[in-house]
């Protein structure tokens, strides 16, 4: 069903909303990719809080011009079947859960992504931010680094306390015999 002309600026202010906001937006072709596959991808990545999107090529390329820091941005590689992963909160959830997607789907593509100040960035260095921890997992390495030392403080301390508690226990039972 053909979208009516207010429908399609509804649309058109949407994307311009989410690009806006969008800490990274990530652009993958999904060709041959189910229509279940493409609702569980929704439903996985909205986890995260990336906000999948399908929308007509034409009608993210007018959002681009309509927004000040996309106006002057490269839209060259969008043709074809594409869908929009957005992401406001995290810069890589979006690159991370299309490729936790395309794992199980190997009909999903990544075509590049639009960075929060208009540059088109490269499939490479979309896949690159995908591989990349994130950030939960980057604290938990943080913490993990911080506590290291202190465990081996007292590791090394409890150990010593040991020691004592065993020569105490061992002149206890030689005076006591």
């Amino acid at each position: 069903m053909a979208l009516t002309k207010n429908q399609k600026q509804d649309v058109v202010k949407e994307v311009s909303e989410l690009l806006n906001s969008s800490k990274l937006t990530v652009v993958a072709k999904y060709e041959g990719t189910g229509v279940k596959a493409l609702q569980s991808l929704r439903r996985d990545a909205r986890v995260s809080g990336t906000k999948v999107k399908v929308v007509k090529n034409r009608l993210v390329i007018q959002s681009l011009k309509a927004t000040d820091t996309f106006k002057d941005a490269d839209t060259s590689a969008l043709q074809g079947m594409l869908l929009y992963a957005f992401n406001s909160e995290d810069e890589v959830a979006p690159a991370q859960n299309l490729q936790a997607f395309a794992k199980q789907n190997p009909t999903l593509e990544f075509i590049g992504a639009y960075t929060p100040d208009g540059q088109f960035m490269a499939v490479d260095n979309v896949k690159a931010l995908a591989n990349l921890p994130s950030k939960d997992q980057l604290r938990g390495m943080l913490v993990g680094t911080i506590v290291a030392p202190l465990s081996g403080v007292v590791g090394g301390v409890s150990g010593n306390v040991r020691g004592v508690l065993n020569v105490l226990s061992a002149r206890a039972e030689t005076l006591g015999q």
